[in-house]
């Protein structure tokens, strides 16, 4: 296997971990940014807590960021918003850039994109309304998938089986978003694949299948049970987990994603064919976290997969006062998708140009301020 690249802490700078925000994903967002601040820290990286619910994002500057490593999940965090805040305020962060997080967020317009570039993507419509919806299922017919079109880690996810069950899935997706997907459900295996990496560089990680109960991945099963199975290695023939590595570097590519995302997929029983669910760009790094997971099977530990991605961080327009070195990637391993070890093991529908027919927070505990007492963890 092809070693990873060394990234030498010093020359990171000050980092701000971003985590928290005022997303419905505030509880996850800040699960996962205390454990990369940890180990970030580990590694001798400069590194403090800021919680933008609690300071406004142009106090970075005063507390002296030179990049921003960004956990911020949803909403205000992954949507281009605090993106587009820090390349105003010059400061290099992880991830794709402003329009790609954009774009990735709204799981119908990345669905259009795909689409658009021959991409496999269940047939879909997006709604706003239960009458539009029920006149979305009559079309593409059960089961389906109702989704909160502008939500992450599975919130207002909701499977109908038939015409009874639409309004309680269009009801439950509609609290979380005033738009809702309805997507045809694909039956078969469910894959997760990150991707570490920009352009011609990204690099495809191993992949994941998750074995949910009763093929339930739903927000409390991704989080917080012991129950669901996560493989990895996926036990796929060698040839199939290629060819969906391939086909999620086109998908991250399309989109202009760098730094770092992860992308799902279902792959359909009966022909193994496989499909673009939605792509991630601030992915999850809490201890249940897929990206973490599959880049240790990939020989890198959580420490160095948060010092390597710290290490991608680069602004879309660079401009005066910015180091040379806070726009550059390191150099990825050469040659196609990192292959997946040899470990022991553990343990429908298609394109189709869709028409359209037709915000919460949890109250957590703020962190401190960077600097002072509870902020310095």
């Amino acid at each position: 296997m092809t070693p990873w690249p060394q990234i030498d802490p010093r020359g990171m700078g000050r980092v701000a971990v971003l985590m928290g925000g005022m997303s419905a994903e505030r509880e996850i967002s800040l699960m996962s940014g205390k454990g990369v601040l940890a180990a970030l820290q580990s590694r001798g990286v400069d590194a403090f807590a800021f919680d933008p619910a609690v300071d406004d994002l142009a106090a970075l500057k005063s507390f002296g960021a030179q990049r921003a490593f960004i956990n911020l999940h949803g909403r205000w965090g992954e949507d281009g918003t605090v993106q587009g805040a820090l390349e105003l305020l010059g400061i290099p962060y992880t991830g794709p850039g402003v329009l790609a997080s954009a774009l990735a967020i709204d799981k119908a317009m990345t669905k259009r994109l795909w689409h658009f570039e021959g991409l496999p993507t269940p047939q879909w419509r997006e709604v706003g309304a239960l009458i539009e919806a029920r006149a979305a299922a009559a079309e593409l017919g059960f089961p389906l998938i109702f989704k909160a079109t502008h939500e992450g880690s599975t919130l207002g996810l909701k499977r109908a089986d038939s015409e009874a069950e639409v309004e309680a899935a269009y009801l439950e997706a509609a609290r979380y978003d005033s738009r809702v997907l309805v997507e045809q459900f694909i039956v078969g295996d469910e894959v997760t694949c990150g991707v570490i990496g920009a352009g011609s560089q990204a690099r495809a990680l191993p992949l994941i299948r998750i074995v949910a109960p009763g093929g339930n991945y739903d927000y409390e099963h991704k989080y917080f049970s012991d129950e669901t199975r996560y493989i990895c290695p996926s036990e796929l023939p060698p040839d199939e987990e290629a060819r969906i590595q391939d086909l999620v570097l086109r998908s991250y590519r399309a989109l202009g994603c760098r730094g770092w995302a992860r992308a799902d997929i279902m792959i359909r029983a009966t022909d193994r064919q496989p499909f673009l669910l939605e792509i991630n760009t601030s992915p999850g790094m809490t201890g249940h976290s897929l990206v973490p997971m599959a880049a240790r099977v990939a020989g890198l530990e959580y420490a160095d997969l948060c010092l390597l991605i710290l290490s991608t961080a680069a602004l879309d327009q660079p401009h005066g006062g910015v180091a040379p070195h806070a726009a550059a990637s390191p150099a990825l391993p050469p040659e196609g998708a990192i292959p997946t070890p040899t470990l022991p093991t553990s343990g429908e529908g298609v394109n189709s140009p869709p028409p359209r027919v037709g915000e919460a927070g949890r109250g957590m505990p703020a962190l401190g301020r960077p600097g002072g007492g509870k902020g310095d963890r």
